[in-house]
């Protein structure tokens, strides 16, 4: 790809496009931390029905939203398409179809304006993200909790993410949907148990906390999903208090273990920062645990605000802002990837190339 003209100007202006699972979006962000515009189209109305995300679905509405978006994100922005200096979008881990449909879309816009194209990362986004709000020191501990991971990283610098720990299984947030389901809940189901276990009482149930020892720094779910299975076949039908306290009691086991997992990680690796990001992040009883825990150890403890937890563009901007500057971008043959990878390299699906 040819270099970019826009490089070396005063203001550098990312085009970001997220489409990895079920939320259309682009933003443009400028200089790596200034939101001039963070456009999101959700689908949740529509697979609502479905109790869960269909692949199919998304990537055909991602087909019909993702130009309106990036038309909407530009405008908002008041730019023209020309003071594009690259364009960033995520190439996995996420749905191939809906990923698909932002990297085609990404690497025509940036072959039209003759700029870099560069492929993000989406859990390393997550983390990114924190930079639009908080300026934090490096190293760090992040964690990324979503619907479909549950990821540890000692981040080093801007771009620099070395994975540390991963769930074996369920995800936080798959953990929460599926237990959702079995109870009845609507979807999108962390939301529901998040609301309903605020009236109920955390040590009501002992649900199982697994590999909480010091001997890895990995995750397991399916224990806890299974031990709500078997609680509901003894106590079946509960009434309004009972399910509150199944819904307080279940989202202790999962945010008691991220947290102390985390801290885990911070001491293992002699840090004293933290980011907590993804989808997961939004949840109230994550985020007010983690501040007394972390708190008391006098660990100082970043969270996005939840516009920026949830997956969106202003986060692929940021990471893609701080790539740019690093001088990295992607060839247009980039293709994505569904599942995340303990260890690659920044280049997977498509040559690493100076921008």
């Amino acid at each position: 790809m040819k270099e970019s003209s826009k490089i070396d100007c005063m203001s550098q202006l990312i085009l970001a496009i997220e489409s990895s699972c079920d939320e259309t979006a682009a933003a443009i962000i400028e200089d790596g931390t200034k939101v001039l515009s963070n456009i999101v189209a959700s689908q949740i109305d529509i697979h609502k029905e479905y109790g869960g995300v269909v692949p199919e679905i998304a990537s055909r509405k991602h087909v019909e939203l993702i130009l309106p978006v990036i038309d909407k994100a530009i405008v908002e922005a008041g730019i023209e398409k020309e003071e594009i200096s690259a364009v960033a979008v995520t190439k996995g881990p996420g749905l191939i179809g809906a990923l698909m449909v932002g990297l085609s879309t990404a690497k025509a816009i940036a072959f039209g304006l003759g700029v870099p194209l560069i492929g993000v990362n989406h859990l390393e986004a997550h983390i990114s993200a924190i930079h639009l709000e908080n300026e934090v020191s490096f190293p760090f501990v992040g964690l990324v909790v979503s619907g479909g991971h549950t990821s540890l990283y000692l981040v080093k610098n801007y771009t620099e993410f070395e994975p540390i720990g991963k769930t074996r299984d369920d995800a936080a947030g798959e953990a929460f949907d599926k237990a959702a389901k079995v109870l009845g809940l609507p979807y999108p189901g962390g939301v529901e148990i998040d609301r309903l276990a605020k009236e109920g009482r955390r040590e009501a149930i002992s649900f199982p906390r697994p590999f909480m020892t010091s001997s890895t720094l990995d995750f397991s779910f399916s224990g806890v999903k299974t031990s709500m299975v078997y609680y509901l076949k003894k106590h079946p039908n509960p009434d309004d208090k009972a399910l509150r306290d199944i819904c307080a009691s279940y989202q202790e086991a999962i945010v008691e273990t991220l947290v102390d997992k985390t801290l885990i990680a911070v001491k293992q690796n002699g840090v004293n920062s933290v980011v907590i990001a993804g989808g997961v992040a939004c949840n109230s009883r994550l985020r007010e645990l983690s501040k007394e825990k972390f708190q008391k150890e006098n660990i100082s403890l970043y969270i996005p605000s939840p516009i920026y937890c949830t997956d969106n563009a202003a986060m692929i901007g940021a990471l893609g802002s701080s790539m740019f500057q690093n001088k990295e971008s992607s060839e247009l043959n980039i293709t994505p990837f569904s599942t995340s990878r303990t260890k690659y390299k920044r280049g997977d699906g498509g040559k690493v190339k100076s921008a």
